[in-house]
């Protein structure tokens, strides 16, 4: 098998996985995507029947001046000597009859200056001019030839001519009704069949999009660190848009579009089979065209949709860090970066442009031959007498009906493709198994005394470089235990560990004497009150980000958190209080006002742990005395770690573990490890040698 042939198979393989998957949501909407469905087929009936009412016109009515007219009674009036001829429904009253009219036939023939009227006849002439006969000259009066034989002929005024297609005018009127009538039933339901269409897409939308956050939620702290933000932001926007328009446009019309190329190729050879043979002579080209189309455009989405995620990551981090590329004048080389970008993304999508303004004229240009053909033989079996006008008409009709579904295929192929492009991300994110599952039989403790054990940890972020080796130490309930060490020693890790965002390699963590691996993940981390050196609030409110959006939470006890850590003051200032708006990542705010809001959702939960990681690293001095002030209360009766490297913050602690390159060197208070003048009197003597 050839190269090509191999990664053609893969790829088939890889779209029938996904459309299987992208199906599975929409089965959830089953009922209303059936109802669509049944509303398309009454549309496309609806289509289908419109060429055959004007066909039928044309036949019956509009081009029907050169037909004979059947043969009629003649009746005379024996009073007065006139007869009358009852025509099409129209009596027609003919001078001067004599009573040997009495019982003759009468009838019709066309010739160029209108019908003719031919009177005083057998029913066998009368036929015989029915099956074969013209009018030869023109005037009030000509001979109409039948054969051998010459029948005297007379014009018909036009009063007479109105009363004689009377009929015609209204069948052709009533064809009129049915023609509009039809087209604004047509209208009407394929509004409705959208309407419902679009908000079934949206519903299933919605579904993906929750389904996304929801698994982006439960990954772990790692996923993060190795995805960008702006290539998360494009999963669960644009790709989850492009979608939107697969389900809204794609599926539903894209069954219309085959059962209109069904449904017009059996009507064209119910009408005319040679004709029909003739326009499928075109049907390969088709297919070669479109096999051609499907094989360079894939490749084409799919680099669309990365450089959009390239973009969208390029501008969420930048956004984010204008500050710095602004403080260091890095304007210039940071647009030079984005043009680049930016030029990548314009190239792939040229590159989509080019294929599809190829693929779509190849496919006009197939329909101006298959029209060619139509009129050209059709228009000779016209002339023949073969075939009708009004079926050419038909089939004109038919031939530009059959092009514009291939070519609505050809851009349903186009979102589709672009759709499986956005799919295979969205799927390739949700099949990330960067999550820490819970067990099976994981459990949930109601209350926590505090009691925390490492025994035996080790621990690596990248596979065999461990950054805690084989690390052991308990923490008794009620106990304030400080971690210290250089920058790397792996003191951030131990909090990272507590909380289980990331699984250890080796060993075992155990709380209240339970393994954290057989306690439910919402379940540590909701007793495990943790206070970061980065502080980030949510758009919103003050109340907003102490609550978290937890109506369990009064405002009692809100405002009681802030008294305690010191926050209120500051509030109690504010134009609206705790209703007061918070922007993105509360940036009109002080850094210390930041960790003082910070504090107070901490204690807003009541944990029963509480982890400090440099939480006053970034406070200024007044503000720190009121966080001291505010922890003294706050590790009353609560288990309580904390890292620091400055060793002041730290000296009222039960137990300082000092670690080195990641192993526990030593444990002991402050007076103790001083006075056995290790790495930790050693790290004090440094910060304080002035």
């Amino acid at each position: 098998m050839s190269v090509y042939g191999t990664e053609h198979e893969m790829a088939s393989q890889i779209d029938r996985k996904l459309l299987k998957r992208l199906l599975g949501y929409a089965t959830k909407h089953k009922w209303p995507i059936v109802l669509s469905l049944a509303l398309l087929v009454v549309v496309v009936a609806i289509d289908l029947a419109r060429p055959v009412i004007i066909g039928k016109a044309v036949d019956e009515v509009i081009i029907n001046y050169d037909k004979i007219y059947s043969v009629v009674e003649a009746e005379v009036d024996m009073t007065q000597m006139k007869g009358s001829v009852v025509i099409q429904g129209q009596s027609l009253v003919l001078e001067e009859q004599s009573e040997d009219s009495l019982g003759k036939k009468a009838i019709l023939v066309y010739g160029e200056e209108g019908y003719y009227l031919v009177s005083d006849l057998t029913m066998d002439e009368a036929l015989a001019i029915q099956s074969d006969a013209y009018v030869d000259g023109t005037g009030a009066t000509s001979q109409v030839v039948s054969g051998d034989s010459d029948y005297l002929g007379v014009l018909m005024s036009k009063e007479e001519m109105r009363l004689l297609r009377q009929s015609d005018f209204g069948k052709l009127v009533r064809l009129m009704v049915i023609f509009i009538g039809i087209l604004i039933a047509g209208l009407l339901i394929g509004y409705y069949q959208t309407i419902l269409l679009h908000y079934t897409g949206q519903k299933i939308i919605y579904d993906i999009r929750k389904d996304i956050f929801a698994h982006i939620q439960g990954l772990s702290v790692e996923f993060f660190n190795e995805h960008p933000v702006g290539q998360l932001v494009t999963r669960v926007t644009n790709d989850t848009e492009t979608l939107n328009e697969m389900y809204t446009s794609v599926i539903v019309n894209s069954v219309k579009s085959v059962l209109t190329l069904i449904g017009i190729a059996g009507m064209m050879m119910v009408l005319n089979l040679r004709l029909s043979l003739i326009v499928f002579m075109v049907v390969p080209l088709i297919g070669l065209a479109t096999w051609l189309f499907r094989k360079y455009s894939r490749k084409a989405y799919r680099d669309v949709r990365t450089k959009v995620s390239a973009v969208n990551t390029f501008l969420s981090e930048h956004i984010s860090g204008m500050k710095i590329v602004q403080i260091f004048h890095k304007e210039k080389s940071k647009m030079a970066a984005f043009n680049e970008i930016n030029t990548g993304l314009k190239k792939a999508n040229l590159r989509q442009l080019l294929i599809f303004g190829v693929y779509r004229p190849s496919m006009y240009f197939l329909y101006v031959i298959g029209l060619g053909l139509v009129l050209g033989f059709g228009g000779w079996q016209v002339m023949k007498g073969l075939l009708t006008l009004g079926v050419l008409v038909m089939f004109i009709q038919y031939i530009s009906n059959f092009f514009d579904p291939i070519q609505q295929l050809a851009e349903q192929f186009n979102i589709l493709q672009s759709a499986f492009a956005s799919a295979e991300k969205i799927f390739t994110l949700l099949d990330d198994h960067a999550v820490i599952e819970d067990a099976a039989n994981a459990k949930e403790l109601k209350q926590i005394d505090g009691r925390i054990e490492f025994k035996n940890v080790s621990f690596a972020y990248v596979e065999d470089d461990y950054v805690l080796k084989d690390v052991s130490f308990t923490v008794e309930p009620g106990e304030t235990v400080a971690f210290v060490g250089a920058t790397g020693a792996g003191k951030t890790s131990i909090l990272n560990l507590l909380s289980r965002y990331y699984d250890i390699q080796e060993g075992e963590i155990l709380i209240d004497g339970v393994n954290i691996k057989h306690l439910k993940k919402h379940n540590i981390r909701r007793h495990i009150g943790q206070m970061l050196q980065d502080v980030f609030l949510f758009t919103g409110t003050i109340r907003d980000n102490i609550s978290l959006g937890d109506e369990s939470i009064s405002e009692e006890a809100m405002i009681e958190a802030a008294k305690t850590v010191n926050a209120y003051p500051f509030i109690s200032k504010l134009k609206e209080g705790f209703k007061e708006p918070v922007y993105e990542r509360g940036a009109t705010f002080s850094a210390g006002q930041r960790q003082l809001l910070s504090f107070a959702r901490t204690l807003a939960y009541k944990p029963s742990i509480l982890v400090l990681d440099e939480a006053t690293a970034n406070i200024d001095t007044e503000t720190e005395i009121l966080i001291q002030d505010a922890l003294k209360k706050l590790m009353e009766g609560r288990t309580t770690l904390v890292v620091a490297h400055r060793l002041s913050t730290i000296q009222h602690a039960d137990k300082i573990v000092v670690l080195h390159k990641g192993r526990i060197k030593e444990i002991g208070n402050h007076q103790t490890l001083l006075a056995n003048k290790g790495l930790y009197y050693n790290l004090y003597r440094l910060q304080y040698s002035d």
